[in-house]
């Protein structure tokens, strides 16, 4: 395979056209099909080449073939499935409905929530089995943590945070409601309760640790009061779920607190020069640079907690609107240097997680929501880089990230949703079909983004979660 750039279907002013967003988009999506191996059912690996069986968390949507039932989604959004995308996507509805009734496993990225963005991506059913599990695994404070255990962890310790926590617990049934699946409204208000009791008070408003301190005797001992304050495992995250929740459920509490959560939030970041961007992680660690500009740990991720303030009606936070914190957020990825790759470990990534792909689609929902015409232009800009980076082999396309402390930087093509070539493909067909059909084109509505859409768009068939 060999990298090449846009040579051959650009227009007459050099810019990619959204045929070549299309086409590339397609390529990529069918080097991916090409890694779907069946072994009781579909999975793919992480990366390629592979040995070995199916990987531990072969069913997840971050990795897994769940992450493959979100670019289907967006495959039916452009055309028909062919014969061998409807036997995928039985298959993996099929899978994941088999393990509904005895998984442990409940986060956003690999457990029931993971499951229930699945199945309303298929629509297939099974979301009210995911529903009742959830319900089945929650005890008095909250979900278990398997993998958290003594000395470093306190017993039976608890997680807030939105990707592997109870926040994400909460928009995991925040989202089922709004489809009607029995027992959500009731598991949504137990979660938001669970995780109101976890805030804690500060002079600005309320924080929520990504760990409550009570589970973290070992932890603080060795980094202090650490913080990842970003979307995955932070406070914007954590604030988010409060106010979408406090909006669905009719609940000021949640909402008041979400607007709290960012009155603290705010205090903690960078406002210069119009924008607004929060450290990595607090107290900084020296292995890693002090900001980013991600999904997972960047203003990317952090702008939906004001899209989701903005939705629950919260009119200001620190005096400025939640449109106008938004706005700063878009403004620091903008002028942050991005896609370019200024230096060895700036933005190696062009995934959905931790990299282009992911910032791609925040900027088209920008776009779709407000019309501000900046964010379609950069929303080009980041895919000139995807087609510039694309690594393409005839018909099939791929993406390599790079680790510039590896002795050999560049890393094996990922295959799955948030860290591979799938995510990539979705953001490349969405761009080809906003440019082709204006604001107004289909979205995919998910169940942590279905808010920063416009109000159109930010629903979908109940016939999904049934």
């Amino acid at each position: 395979m060999t990298s090449r750039g846009c040579t051959t279907r650009c227009d007459h002013r050099g810019v990619t056209t959204a045929q070549t967003y299309a086409d590339l988009g397609e390529a990529a999506w069918r080097w991916v099909l090409d890694q779907v191996r069946w072994d009781d059912g579909p999975w793919i690996p992480e990366s390629v080449p592979h040995e070995g069986g199916p990987p531990e968390e072969r069913d997840g949507m971050h990795s897994g073939i769940g992450g493959l039932a979100h670019l289907l989604a967006e495959v039916r959004t452009a055309r028909p499935w062919t014969a061998e995308e409807s036997a995928l996507a039985d298959g993996i509805a099929a899978r994941v409905r088999a393990g509904l009734a005895t998984t442990t496993a409940y986060s956003y990225f690999d457990g029931l929530v993971s499951d229930l963005g699945v199945l309303s991506a298929l629509d297939a059913v099974g979301a009210a089995e995911a529903i009742a599990r959830l319900a089945e695994l929650a005890t008095d404070d909250g979900w278990e943590q398997p993998w958290m255990t003594p000395p470093r962890f306190a017993p039976h310790a608890r997680i807030n945070d939105v990707t592997l926590g109870t926040a994400g617990n909460l928009l995991g049934a925040v989202w089922a409601r709004r489809q009607g699946t029995p027992g959500a409204e009731d598991l949504a208000h137990r979660a938001a309760d669970i995780l109101l009791a976890e805030g804690e008070p500060t002079d600005a408003g309320t924080n929520w640790s990504f760990l409550p301190p009570r589970h973290t005797e070992e932890v603080r001992a060795e980094r202090g009061d650490m913080q990842m304050p970003n979307w995955s495992h932070g406070l914007a995250g954590i604030a988010a779920a409060l106010a979408v929740a406090g909006a669905e459920l009719g609940r000021p509490d949640l909402v008041a607190a979400a607007r709290s959560g960012a009155e603290h939030l705010v205090t903690l970041g960078d406002r210069r020069d119009g924008g607004f961007v929060l450290p990595h992680e607090i107290p900084r660690d020296p292995d890693l640079d002090e900001v980013t500009f991600t999904w997972c740990h960047g203003p990317t991720g952090t702008s939906l907690l004001f899209t989701a303030l903005e939705y629950a009606g919260v009119a200001e936070v620190a005096g400025e609107t939640p449109a106008q914190w938004q706005r700063r957020c878009l403004r620091s990825i903008r002028t942050s240097g991005i896609p370019e790759r200024l230096r060895p470990g700036f933005w190696d990534n062009d995934g959905r997680c931790c990299g282009t792909a992911g910032v791609g689609d925040i900027f088209l929902d920008a776009w779709q929501r407000r019309g501000v015409e900046d964010d379609l232009v950069f929303a080009q800009v980041l895919g000139d880089a995807l087609v510039e980076r694309a690594v393409i082999d005839g018909d099939r396309a791929c993406w390599r990230f790079t680790e510039h402390r590896n002795a050999e930087p560049l890393l094996p093509p990922g295959v799955g949703w948030m860290q591979g070539t799938a995510g990539i493909a979705a953001c490349l067909m969405r761009l080809a079909r906003v440019l082709r059909e204006g604001r107004t084109a289909p979205a995919e509505a998910r169940l942590d983004t279905w808010w920063n859409l416009p109000e159109s768009q930010g629903s979908m068939s109940p016939a999904r979660m049934a």
